[in-house]
């Protein structure tokens, strides 16, 4: 079908037209930042994946380049799934999911197959390097992806999402001297996720952390609300053993709409993607469906994993040291510095009917989207999600930042080191900004986005 994309966010990636969701391949290589994604160019559901490509010389303005991968071939007929990309012997390699759907259910087939491209545009395919033969004894060949790629050693290594049959997520290991042949080392944790099955593995060596998404797992006690949601673990991997050995875990992201996070290569730098499995998606009808979050920063401090937005600014648009702030905003970058900060009420895109709120209250940030505009709604039940309710922890320390991201459809929250990111879809003119601020003493600021022509 012929989609016409008809409105789009400043600077978070979407799709030309279509549909998109996982990050994938994140990678500098040839002078450029380098974000490919699962895609759809030909509606705005979910179809056959391809990847999608943009480059960027300063990861806040982005320029499309052709699709990279194109499902169809015997290893991929149904899909390119995720994956991730690598430099080696000065070309670029991609290592994703081929897809084989056969007649569905157990017949499915995911394997990991590899690509390369001397330019980082044109991409030649090699087929399967990890086939279900190199699965272990009982762990299901149609729950087997999302393969993230790095060196070490002397050696290539490689992590796969999986499933054990009728069990749940894990996560295998392999390694190989030249990309293209692969052995099996170990399962990760030795044991089931609480999740039914894991997807997209992140690992970051240097930083000393492993990110996952879990599908359809309990919220233990209201820590995550979200049916599909991220963790961090922080630790690293035994190579002698092949086992993950952790140190502490959390999750990535307290708000509504962050999935599938990965690491660009070689770096402590993290996209993911800005939505959700299983709600329904309001810009459809603008001929785009997903989009991806600014990129963030990430390193480990005190035991868990701590996130900063990377954002190009311009000029400082409004500045204010005390009273009550009323500004007027659509897209841009809110910081607010606070000492001994007691209370604060943020009220965003708001045109009096229709607004975004933040609160700090009870030690703790609750961030409210039921008024925001066209509703969104999920699988989750619980009264937090149906009223449209997210909360994260409050660092209550003596100086406070407060970050806002604040796009078209979207704001991302920083606080600390934690993030709470979320769509919103209000009206186009709703641009209004209230703020309440009760601190000894405090300074707000908002800069645009430097963004190119």
């Amino acid at each position: 079908m012929a989609i016409t994309k008809i409105k789009e966010p400043a600077f978070h990636v979407t799709g030309e037209t279509g549909w998109i969701n996982d990050p994938n391949g994140l990678i500098y290589y040839n002078g450029k930042y380098h974000a490919f994604f699962q895609h759809y160019p030909h509606d705005t559901k979910w179809g056959p994946m391809h990847w999608g490509h943009v480059i960027s010389d300063d990861l806040t303005n982005w320029s499309y380049l052709p699709v990279a991968l194109t499902p169809g071939d015997d290893c991929d007929k149904n899909g390119c799934f995720s994956g991730s990309a690598i430099a080696y012997d000065g070309k670029l390699w991609l290592m994703y999911t081929g897809f084989i759907e056969n007649q569905g259910g157990d017949s499915i087939r995911q394997v990991q197959c590899l690509a390369e491209s001397e330019d980082g545009i044109t991409f030649r395919k090699h087929g399967i390097v990890i086939g279900e033969e190199l699965l272990p004894d009982g762990y299901a060949p149609c729950d087997f992806r999302d393969p993230k790629v790095w060196h070490h050693d002397g050696c290539f290594w490689c992590i796969v999402a999986a499933r054990k049959i009728e069990g749940r997520g894990r996560i295998l290991l392999y390694k190989s001297k030249d990309l293209f042949n692969w052995e099996f080392v170990n399962d990760l944790f030795g044991k089931d996720s609480a999740g039914t099955m894991i997807e997209c593995p992140d690992y970051n060596e240097e930083a000393g952390y492993l990110l996952y998404c879990e599908q359809f797992q309990p919220s233990e006690n209201g820590i995550h609300l979200n049916v599909h949601t991220c963790r961090w673990c922080i630790g690293k991997i035994d190579y002698s053993s092949g086992r993950f050995v952790e140190e502490n875990r959390g999750i990535v992201d307290y708000g509504f709409d962050v999935y599938a996070p990965q690491s660009f290569a070689d770096e402590s730098l993290i996209i993911g993607w800005l939505n959700m499995w299983d709600r329904n998606v309001p810009s459809e009808k603008y001929g785009f469906a997903g989009m991806l979050t600014v990129p963030r920063k990430v390193y480990v401090k005190d035991g868990r994993l701590c996130q900063e937005p990377i954002v190009k600014c311009g000029e400082v648009q409004k500045q204010i040291d005390c009273g009550s702030i009323e500004d007027k905003a659509t897209r841009g970058v809110i910081t607010l510095n606070a000492t001994n900060l007691e209370s604060l009420t943020i009220r965003l895109r708001s045109d009096g009917t229709h607004y975004t709120d933040l609160t700090l209250n009870g030690g703790e940030w609750v961030f409210n989207r039921s008024k925001s505009g066209e509703k969104i709604s999920g699988v989750e039940k619980d009264s937090d999600s149906v009223n449209g309710i997210r909360r994260m922890p409050f660092s209550e320390n003596s100086e406070v930042t407060l970050t806002i991201v604040m796009d078209d459809f979207s704001v991302e929250i920083f606080e600390d080191g934690r993030s709470l990111t979320s769509t919103i879809y209000p009206p186009e003119d709703a641009d209004g900004i209230e703020i309440s601020v009760k601190a000894a003493k405090w300074h707000y600021e908002r800069a645009d986005v430097s963004l190119k022509a």
